[in-house]
């Protein structure tokens, strides 16, 4: 148990029948009347969104998540399967809980793994990856580095936008949570 004046970003709490995690929180103390808290949850299972205000020094109950680094080793067609780099035990995460990061992983990729009393809640990437770009359409003459965007296909699979100038085979540098371009690798 905590109080809501303990609460921190990524604390998981337990209540309403399911885990949340905290995305934000402010303390609001208004000129007249107690003393609130405004908070953003994110479901950890259903990836749902809500505010929700507390009055401070409200009991919350907080959630003991156990997050740990595993190697992801490959997709056996339900599952995928990653493995504990210390006990090297492999551990199959499901597709929900995968969530948009099986957009963004390689085999051999590094990946934080949020576990709640032995259950997969999320699966958590490094800020940005590296990846190839297997397939876009060649650039027109006259093409500059500002300017428009194309759709370009990276090796896992997903689509991004990429400048007009970029070829196939090139290394890019891409920001796992929202999926944009973040430039070349040399």
């Amino acid at each position: 148990m905590a109080t809501t004046n303990d609460l921190k970003n990524g604390m998981v709490l337990a209540m309403d029948n399911g885990l949340w995690q905290v995305l934000e929180f402010q303390h609001v103390k208004p000129g007249k009347g107690p003393a609130f808290v405004r908070t953003k949850l994110k479901n950890v299972i259903s990836n749902k969104i809500i505010d929700k205000t507390f009055n401070a020094g409200t009991k919350v109950e907080t959630a003991t998540v156990d997050r740990s680094d595993y190697q992801y080793l490959y997709h056996d067609g339900t599952d995928y399967i990653f493995m504990d780099e210390k006990t090297y035990e492999q551990v199959p995460v499901s597709p929900e809980a995968m969530g948009d990061a099986a957009k963004w992983m390689l085999e051999n990729g590094r990946a934080m793994i949020a576990q709640h009393e032995g259950q997969v809640l999320y699966v958590e990437l490094p800020p940005s990856v590296e990846l190839e770009i297997t397939h876009t359409d060649p650039g027109l003459q006259g093409d500059r580095s500002t300017g428009g965007t194309k759709p370009a296909t990276v090796e896992t699979g997903a689509e991004i936008q990429v400048p007009l100038f970029l070829e196939s085979g090139t290394r890019v540098k891409v920001d796992t949570r929202d999926g944009s371009y973040l430039g070349r690798v040399n």
